[in-house]
């Protein structure tokens, strides 16, 4: 899942790697999360639940954790693109500067023309590692609380594309929804069950 609703959604700020918090409204809805969650999984699940460190999504995954009375495993590898020195600023300090990727040619290692910020690949290759420590949990039922470019590459790994050839892929995920993915134990298949559902916050 994506975090919900955090500060510099509200305020126009870029995120990114900016540390920025959940809204009231936000922590409303990470406990809708939670609740949304616990009517899709049995009561007596085994749930892991891992999360990016950053304020947002930390705080939306201790709402799930506590449903479940289990711990919430860090993992800084699951942090949205850092925007570098971009981070919490006004979101037209960036557009102004902002080199968009290419039509054609490199896009994945194409930089966007502010100090610090990642390219698209250092992003993928991060999560895809943190991905494969998920995938590889033993955990019945695994919860990944982290934002919405980084869970693209989450879904990318998913399903196994090459890093080299997510030079295109995007997912429509928007703040606090849920995605579900099933692994079949009989053909082995990976599947996307649902993108970005977000029935839970308007009810």
């Amino acid at each position: 899942m994506t975090h919900p609703e955090a500060t510099h959604h509200v305020d126009g700020l870029v995120g990114g790697q900016f540390d920025s918090d959940l809204t009231e409204r936000g922590r409303h809805q990470a406990g809708a999360i939670a609740e949304a969650l616990a009517a899709r999984l049995p009561a007596d699940a085994t749930v892991t639940v891992s999360s990016s460190d950053l304020l947002r999504t930390r705080r939306t995954a201790e709402a799930v954790a506590e449903r479940w009375g289990t711990d919430v495993v860090l993992d800084p590898r699951l942090r949205e693109k850092s925007y570098g020195e971009a981070g919490g600023r006004p979101q037209a300090w960036l557009d102004d500067r902002f080199i968009p990727p290419p039509a054609e040619g490199e896009r994945m290692r194409h930089h966007e023309g502010v100090a610090g910020a990642e390219t698209k690949w250092d992003l993928a290759v991060r999560v895809y590692a943190a991905a494969e420590a998920v995938f590889a949990s033993p955990a019945e039922h695994h919860v990944v609380v982290t934002h919405g470019m980084a869970a693209t590459y989450l879904l990318a790994a998913w399903i196994e594309m090459p890093l080299e050839a997510a030079g295109r892929v995007s997912f429509r995920l928007t703040s606090g929804g849920i995605t579900t993915l099933h692994r079949d134990d009989y053909f082995h298949n990976h599947s996307i069950r649902e993108l970005n559902n977000v029935e839970h916050l308007h009810r």
